[in-house]
């Protein structure tokens, strides 16, 4: 029994802290504990807690655990330390295979299950506890549960204990949300250990872990992997103890397998560990073995697992992480360096069992640099599930969440189209009744989506293995994914043997069979007995894909062969892809080369266009659009899917439509675009003086106040614009009507096109630049003793004098200082250039002249 195991407990550092976590557990509390890597936190806290909640009617103890493996591997260890088999006291749940019974006090299940499971029953009736183990890997789903169970404490369950659990987690902020969220003080408790000694190597290589590809993609150098390979070689033949290996992912595990195999001999079994293999294949790790064993990981072995035997750890110190291209919609996995947090953990994979060996392929310079943490994956992460759920939730929006960090905003828009697209949310952002549905089924929402509405098409089984296909994220190297998924599952190894069992044809069949059950389970009794018309593989891949990924639907460009997706993006096919040419494209996968502008597709079947309609139906919309092309106004009607364009046809513009479309266009190229005459544009510069020299009532005509005032004056035209050219608009017509009455009268008067000046001609005054300009000759002038003054004697005019020649000599809008003092050195300067005309020593009482001298 539980009681009897925290009585006597084995011999792990964490046990002299067993009575204080006791303690911890009581109702209503909440605790965020830390403890180092390897301390038996995972083994003896979740027993801890039960055994404190043992006489409550709300006794199970809920156990979030971030990896199936881990969920698996814990309920195991703790079963075989009270001698029972799982399912009995401790169980689990993870997704497709459940062992509990109603003996069960502590049930180890995955982040994803627990949240499927509040929402199903936010009471969580018979739950006394739910831990959070792990906390510090901060995935989507344990940042949600967090969430949810922080709501339910605050409305529904205000005795249910929560606790937080971390080998390397800063604990200040988690705390200051429990703190805001539960209205008390969180109990924090930090358990000081002792591990076992951990001794930890560097062995760097010259050779650079990641290096580009062609298309300028970070990669894991192949001379990389190979020192890796030789490290371990070099590890195995001086110890008897396992080795367990950390490499980025699927790829470097299968390389560096082919590499070590020669090396270490048949003495030396190598296993593989990854998320891609069913839970048989990953619990064999735990199973004896007469040889000594080589572990090739991805992160799936960095936390909660102990593996027997392993005694030393090679890092390769690289992590596979999702990122997020908000701009093209594009999530992808990017291989970058692992934080020092994340090596920590590894290495304490090492000393769980006793004095361990941890060897780092790195420099201690490079690790220095290493960031403390990852980021949170809600920072970097497609988040169309996360937001599914918290819509079914009743949580529109993330400040309705008690989230450890808010996520980006692109990112949270982005996922709301997604859903959008699959028809899971409204325009509102809440959870549509298809919403509702996808968020119950233990898929992806696109695939879920997929799966559902694919079963009413082709029938469950075919539907099934599509998604299955779909899931497995096949490489396929030409971008066909139909003809690859064909030779994977229909010319491959037969099935039963070995070879098919651990092939990709093998795990899509177990996946397809997980999801048949789901299926059958879920909404068996809404899809036919009978599929009317039965299509070729390749046509229910292609739907699949459709249904799964809407917004990638692909049309081919005219006079191109590049496509445009349904949500907006430009993307090409491989060079030497044979789909090279087909209309349309249900494109499953993309990603974005650094070194282009376009996206590529990664892997697409091709589709005929009603069903790509019909699966994007949610995108199907009709947009009236107003063009202005060359300044002619014109309707167009587009019916579209998403951002493609599917037909065109000529509309009427109503008046208010070509009104608001010239207004948008104002807006964007400029009032310079509009009719404006010589006398409109004189009249507007009349007008901005008097408005700037004596203010109202003459109203502002600068670009900004026409364009904030189009609706007054641009009104009288609308009727006028509809398919016509915008160079109908009579500018000179709008400024005049902006004239104020009564002082229009007045205009000439104040602001006048002309001035008389005094060698008896009119010359016209120059307005552009704000303030009244006459440009006249020096001899013009003469007799003018002072600077006429405009705009009601509130600006003088500025005259521009100029030679006989019209070179300009002087600017002043003070006539008398002129003649008084400048002009002299100007007739001094002149006269003996130009003898032709008169330069008096006395300019206020000389003759004014238009021409030179007369000859004698």
């Amino acid at each position: 029994m539980l009681e009897q195991l925290i009585a006597a407990p084995p011999p792990l550092p964490v046990a002299e802290s067993l009575e204080a976590l006791t303690a911890l557990a009581t109702p209503g509390n909440c605790a965020l504990i830390t403890a180092p890597a390897g301390s038996g936190k995972t083994t003896l806290l979740s027993p801890a807690i039960a055994v404190a909640l043992g006489g409550l009617e709300n006794r199970r103890v809920l156990v979030t655990q971030p990896r199936r493996v881990a969920v698996r591997a814990a309920a195991r260890r703790i079963a075989s330390l009270l001698g029972q088999e799982v399912g009995q006291e401790v169980g689990y749940s993870v997704r497709g295979d459940r062992r509990v019974s109603e003996a069960t006090r502590i049930e180890m299940l995955t982040p994803g299950v627990l949240l499927r499971r509040i929402q199903n029953d936010p009471e969580l009736p018979g739950v006394g506890a739910v831990v959070l183990d792990e906390f510090h890997e901060r995935d989507l789903d344990t940042d949600l549960a967090l969430a949810f169970c922080l709501d339910v404490r605050a409305s529904l369950r205000e005795d249910l204990f929560l606790a937080i659990t971390s080998a390397t987690l800063d604990a200040n902020p988690v705390a200051g949300l429990l703190n805001k969220a539960t209205d008390s003080t969180c109990i924090t408790t930090e358990i000081p250990t002792p591990i076992h000694p951990l001794d930890i190597v560097y062995k760097p290589t010259s050779q650079a872990a990641l290096t580009p590809n062609s298309q300028g993609r970070m990669g894991v150098n192949p001379k990389f992997l190979a020192h890796c390979s030789q490290v371990v070689a070099a590890e195995a033949s001086q110890t008897n103890d396992d080795i367990l290996v950390f490499l980025p992912g699927v790829g470097e595990i299968e390389r560096v397998r082919q590499l070590l195999s020669p090396q270490v001999g048949d003495d030396v079994e190598i296993l593989s560990l990854h998320g891609q293999l069913s839970g048989p294949e990953q619990d064999r790790i735990f199973s004896p073995s007469a040889k000594q064993r080589i572990i090739l990981a991805t992160a799936i072995a960095e936390s909660s697992l102990t593996v027997p035997r392993v005694r030393t750890v090679v890092d390769a110190a690289l992590a596979r992480e999702p990122r997020l291209d908000v701009r093209r919609g594009i999530g992808q996995l990017v291989t970058l360096p692992a934080s020092r947090a994340r090596l920590a953990q590894r290495a304490g994979r090492a000393a769980r069992l006793g004095p361990g060996r941890a060897i780092r392929l790195m420099d201690k310079v490079d690790y220095a640099r290493r960031p403390a943490h990852s980021q949170p994956q809600i920072a970097t992460s497609q988040l169309t599930n996360m937001r599914l759920q918290a819509a079914v939730w009743g949580a529109k929006n993330p400040t309705d969440l008690y989230l450890l960090d808010p996520p980006p905003s692109g990112a949270w828009s982005q996922a709301g189209q997604q859903l959008r697209a699959l028809g899971a949310i409204n325009d509102d952002g809440a959870a549509t009744k298809v919403g509702r549905k996808l968020a119950k089924l233990p898929l992806e929402p696109a695939l879920a989506r997929a799966l559902w509405q694919g079963s009413a098409l082709m029938g469950i089984r075919d539907a099934a293995q599509c998604v299955a296909t779909l899931a497995q994220d096949l490489r396929v190297s030409d971008t066909d994914l139909a003809r690859l998924a064909n030779k994977i599952l229909f010319q491959g190894a037969p099935q039963g043997s070995n070879a098919y069992q651990s092939s990709e044809a093998g795990q899509i069949r177990r996946e397809a069979k997980r999801l048949e059950a789901i299926a059958k389970t879920e909404f068996g009794n809404q899809a036919p007995e009978k599929i009317l018309e039965k299509r070729s593989f390749q046509d229910c891949l292609a739907l699949i894909s459709a249904l799964a990924y809407p917004q990638l639907l692909a049309c081919k460009r005219p006079d191109s062969d590049t496509y445009l997706l349904a949500n907006g993006v430009g993307a090409q096919l491989e060079s030497h892809s044979p789909l090279i040419g087909q209309q349309w494209l249900a494109v499953s996968g993309i990603d974005r080369a650094p070194t282009s502008r376009q996206a590529r597709i990664l892997a697409a079947v091709p589709i005929s266009e009603d069903e790509a309609l019909a699966a994007g139906q949610a995108l199907v919309n009709e947009r009236d659009q107003i063009i202005i092309e060359n300044g002619q106004v014109s309707g167009i009607k587009q019916q579209r899917l998403g951002q493609i364009v599917l037909r065109t046809s000529a509309t009427n513009p109503s008046p208010e439509q070509a009104l608001e479309a010239v207004k948008q266009y104002l807006y964007k190229q400029g009032l310079q675009v509009l009719n404006w005459s010589k006398e409109a544009i004189n009249l507007r510069q009349r007008m901005g003086a008097l408005h700037l020299g004596l203010g109202s009532p003459w109203p502002d005509v600068s670009d900004q106040a026409l364009l904030a005032s189009q609706d007054s004056w641009l009104a009288p035209y609308a009727q006028l614009l509809t398919h016509r050219s915008i160079s109908q608009i009579s500018m000179l017509e709008v400024m005049q009507s902006m004239l104020p009455w009564p002082q229009a009268a007045q205009l000439d008067e104040l602001a006048p096109v002309n001035m008389l000046i005094p060698s008896g001609i009119s010359k016209a005054i120059d307005w552009s630049s704000g303030r009244p300009v006459l440009t006249l000759r020096v001899q013009q002038a003469f007799g003018w003793t002072s600077s006429p003054r405009l705009i009601g004697g509130e600006v003088a005019l500025l005259l521009h004098l100029t030679d006989p020649a019209g070179r300009q000599v002087a600017i002043t809008d003070d006539l008398a200082s002129f003649w008084a003092g400048p002009y002299q050195q100007v007739r001094s300067q002149l006269r003996g250039r130009y003898t032709k005309h008169p330069w008096p020593q006395d300019p206020l009482n000389a003759t004014p002249t238009n021409r030179a001298k007369p000859r004698k």
